[in-house]
């Protein structure tokens, strides 16, 4: 598997607006170079590229949602980081070769044998399962786009 970058982190907060507050001065930012809602992950997302790596902060839209889970368990801070990758279906079958656990998408893509690649724009992404991490939820995403510096 070829990992071409450190792809972004993200840090899951309570309160996206507050948070924005607090991180944006230290960024030197007066707003999110990206903003976006993603339905099927039930997050709302402030992106901020630093250096070509993006700094996210990342709110649950649900009580139920994967990130206010792991607000509940962990409490505020950084819950995951994200590697660029040149194909998440070959990284898949790469690692899962080498006992690396992936977490399966709870509504799989169509063509997707693995069961565990998730649409994203016009890439896709999947999540190593922190037990075989040192405790780190991992990202593979395969994006193409270019970000802001």
């Amino acid at each position: 598997m070829n990992v071409k970058k450190i792809d972004h982190f993200c840090i899951a907060v309570n309160d996206l607006d507050a948070a924005r507050k607090i991180w944006e001065p230290i960024l030197g930012k007066t707003e999110p170079d990206d903003r976006y809602l993603d339905k099927p992950e039930k997050i709302r997302v402030a992106r901020y590229w630093i250096g070509g790596v993006g700094f996210e902060l990342m709110e649950s839209t649900t009580p139920d949602g994967p990130v206010a889970k792991w607000i509940e368990k962990n409490g505020e801070g950084i819950m995951l980081i994200g590697l660029n990758v040149e194909n998440t279906r070959e990284a898949i079958h790469e690692l899962e070769g080498k006992d690396y656990p992936f977490i399966p998408n709870p509504l799989p893509v169509a063509g997707d044998e693995t069961g565990k690649a998730r649409p994203f724009r016009d890439c896709e992404f999947a999540f190593i399962h922190p037990k075989k991490t040192s405790g780190v939820l991992l990202e593979l995403i395969d994006y193409k786009w270019k970000e802001l510096e």
